[in-house]
């Protein structure tokens, strides 16, 4: 098997702006979501799940820009995981949902890393003044509007070593479910994200509607963390089958 460290890039972009509600949920609503040999990455003993609204800037797919595909918003909700490849524990992230605004990247998601995407209609307000930060998301879906938003200090912070915020944000992998029963493995590199400290938060979502009815009672909680972290260039190898 080729090591998955020399595997050609697929996907590059930054992520900005990515504005993370984060809840403790029971192990059970999770489970059901996770690919064969795939176990779940607790903090402290506890399984969480976040809601996250971010920003994809300058996509390319190897190497070359998409017209009309470059810029646009993703909001998922996604909870921790952990995988043994090649005797190392690898972590990472797997989905219950992803929206996105264009139907060809709903496309392309779902086909090469098999992840549960949706296209829906999706709209974003960032305003970053010297006395604040703030970032909105929304979408509409059943002809609804669903949205996300806060607003929080000016200037970023380096993440606390050991904090949940870390734990949250420092996964690198993402484990997928084929249809054949294999696990999707693909890597997402980037370097340590600065925060912002979140100072109010709004949360807005028909949670029976988008996630099911079954996280209707974890993402009615108040959330146990809310920041944004500023982001950065990343890249996406390709997936591996395995």
């Amino acid at each position: 098997m080729t090591n998955h460290d020399a595997a050609p890039v697929f996907l590059s972009a930054e992520w900005r702006k990515l504005l993370m509600l984060n809840f403790e949920v029971e192990p059970a609503l999770v489970r059901p979501y996770l690919p064969n040999g795939v176990e779940l990455d607790f903090f402290e003993g506890k399984t969480f799940v976040s809601v996250v609204g971010f920003m994809f800037m300058n996509t390319r797919l190897k190497g070359f820009p998409i017209p009309f595909h470059q810029n646009f918003e993703e909001i998922n909700l996604r909870f921790y995981t952990r995988y043994k490849h090649e005797g190392e524990w690898k972590r990472g992230v797997g989905f219950v949902r992803e929206l996105v605004p264009k139907s060809a990247i709903s496309w392309v998601a779902n086909a090469v890393y098999h992840e549960p995407y949706l296209a829906v209609k999706m709209a974003h307000k960032i305003v970053h003044t010297a006395e604040a930060l703030n970032v909105r998301y929304s979408w509409l879906q059943g002809q609804q509007e669903h949205f996300m938003s806060a607003k929080a200090a000016p200037k970023s912070e380096p993440m606390q070593e050991g904090s949940l915020n870390e734990f949250i944000a420092e996964h690198y992998w993402g484990f997928g479910r084929h249809r054949e029963e294999k696990v999707v493995i693909y890597q997402v590199e980037h370097p340590k994200w600065e925060v912002y400290p979140v100072q109010e938060w709004q949360m807005q979502i028909n949670v029976g509607k988008v996630y099911g009815e079954q996280f209707v009672p974890t993402l009615q909680q108040k959330p146990v963390s809310v920041f944004v972290a500023e982001g950065s260039e990343i890249k996406v190898r390709h997936a591996l089958f395995v």
